[in-house]
């Protein structure tokens, strides 16, 4: 059994079990890949103040997100074809997440169905949506996701069309996989995967495909996302899903204080400050350095989250520090779905939470509520 220490551990453990395409879904970022290359960089200027002879004892991560209490701050993001990376993977995370006591976000391009999730699951989970031209369809969805009781809705807005992602299309990127003889062999020198695959019955865009007017072939995964996302989505549409949600809304893709502005204005009870990963525009400014003027201009009127770069627990803290009520991690989930699966989702949440508890004890913390500006330096 590999020693799971790290979140290093657990990335190395990927991959060597998930097929190339997919971990290149997962690794990749657009263009020359700046953004993505910052996003993580610029946790590195964050230096901690270490503080001594502090009472440390008893000592809690525990927050509330929009209303909803979590053991940590910090959320599993919505991540596309989780049931890629391991078979029934949005049901695996979601357990994961359901047992460690964080919410689960279910994106709309999952493998796995809101129904599906739902059925597997006992708490309530997040439902993040992608705005189709389809405005039925976007309805529906909303709709479905109100239907199995998920607790927030999480809009997207940063993926009106999509970047250049070149590792994708080098990849011939598809779901399931097209049986080419170099994906063949790629399968073939990973059973666990492969078997998996072969005893799920879910293999294609549950909550799309069979559902959406039209939608039978989404092979290239590219076009269709093209062809089928809102290029003419606005704050009036927005508007329009706050009406129709009653729950908590959550919107993510905030990169500038008039953008979250716009959200506080229209009731949004969090946004979430984000890049999609460096997945989208390069060339970007980093999530964790946009952070502190976001919080500047919308004070306490919206819970501020953000995503892209968070690495360890210690990132926790600093994006604390800087202002961030929580956190959401997408690229970690990945790596350790891929490599255990749920126990692998599981053991990456001990890991974030036991580093994230140690550095707030070390700057002379007992309760994450008190961290401030004054327990880091910025370099």
């Amino acid at each position: 059994m590999t020693l799971i220490c790290e979140l290093a551990d657990l990335r190395r453990l990927y991959h060597r079990r998930v097929p190339k395409m997919f971990q290149g879904y997962c690794e990749s970022g657009s263009w020359s890949q700046q953004t993505l290359a910052e996003n993580t960089e610029d946790f590195r200027a964050i230096h901690f103040r270490q503080r001594v002879a502090r009472d440390l004892a008893p000592r809690s991560l525990k927050t509330s997100l929009v209303g909803i209490e979590a053991q940590m701050p910090l959320a599993l993001a919505p991540v596309g074809l989780l049931g890629m990376q391991h078979a029934d993977g949005e049901i695996e995370a979601a357990k994961a997440a359901e047992r460690f006591g964080v919410p689960f976000t279910l994106s709309t391009m999952s493998i796995c169905s809101i129904e599906a999730v739902a059925e597997a699951t006992q708490a309530p989970f997040w439902f993040q949506l992608y705005v189709q031209r389809d405005r039925d369809f976007t309805r529906k969805l909303i709709a479905r996701a109100k239907a199995v009781e998920c607790s927030a809705l999480m809009v997207t807005l940063d993926l009106q069309i999509i970047g250049k992602r070149h590792a994708d299309h080098r990849n011939g990127m598809t779901a399931p996989p097209r049986l080419t003889l170099p994906n063949l062999l790629d399968m073939a020198r990973r059973p666990r995967w492969t078997l998996g695959m072969l005893r799920t019955r879910h293999r294609q865009f549950g909550n799309i495909q069979g559902c959406a007017a039209g939608v039978e072939d989404m092979n290239d995964l590219m076009k269709w996302t093209a062809g089928s996302f809102d290029q003419k989505l606005n704050w009036d549409d927005i508007k329009l899903f706050r009406d129709q949600w009653d729950g908590p809304l959550i919107i993510k893709g905030i990169l500038e204080a008039d953008d979250a502005e716009a959200c506080v204005a229209l009731g949004a009870d969090a946004i979430v400050v984000s890049n999609h990963g460096g997945r989208q525009l390069d060339g970007a400014r980093s999530s964790i350095s946009v952070l502190p003027e976001v919080v500047a201009a919308v004070g306490d009127r919206i819970e501020v989250w953000m995503d892209g770069g968070v690495r360890s627990g210690q990132d926790i803290i600093r994006a604390r520090a800087l202002g961030a009520k929580a956190v959401l991690v997408g690229r970690p989930l990945v790596y350790a779905l891929g490599a255990l699966g749920e126990a692998g989702v599981y053991r990456m949440l001990e890991i974030f939470y036991e580093e994230a508890e140690l550095t707030m004890a070390f700057i002379g913390h007992r309760e994450i509520d008190s961290i401030t500006r004054d327990d880091v330096v910025v370099r």
